[in-house]
């Protein structure tokens, strides 16, 4: 996989990516983690109507290599997750922005995605 960093998106220090629409937040990982991490084998993620905190765990992601913990790149209430992505976490690695994204969020305060990283600033970032 080719470590792509969408440019509509933006990106946290612990590599998860956030679209953010009008008041709707998609959350999923980025490539370069997905590449560090190897192959996903589990993922963790919160119910629908959980609230999640900016900067704090909501989940975890396991791969053959390790288990990191998901955090949140802004505020929200859960309004959907991707049971796709429980049942099959492959799909997370095959295609992290696609049909690997991990939530969709219902945002408290948009003016939080401040200082998250542009898709130039993250591949910078990342790849030095």
């Amino acid at each position: 996989m080719s470590l792509e960093y969408p440019e509509n998106l933006r990106y946290t220090d612990t590599h998860e990516y956030v679209d953010l629409s009008g008041d709707i937040a998609t959350i999923g990982v980025s490539a370069f983690a997905v590449d560090q991490l190897g192959d996903i084998v589990f993922v963790e993620l919160p119910e629908v109507g959980d609230t999640i905190v900016k900067g704090s765990a909501f989940g975890s992601i396991e791969s053959v290599k390790a288990v990191e913990d998901l955090k949140a790149p802004i505020s929200g209430k859960v309004i959907k997750r991707n049971d796709k992505a429980i049942d099959a976490p492959e799909i997370i690695s095959t295609d992290p922005y696609t049909d690997g994204w991990l939530l969709e969020i219902e945002v408290e305060d948009a003016n939080e995605i401040a200082g998250i990283y542009s898709a130039a600033e993250y591949r910078s970032k990342v790849e030095g």
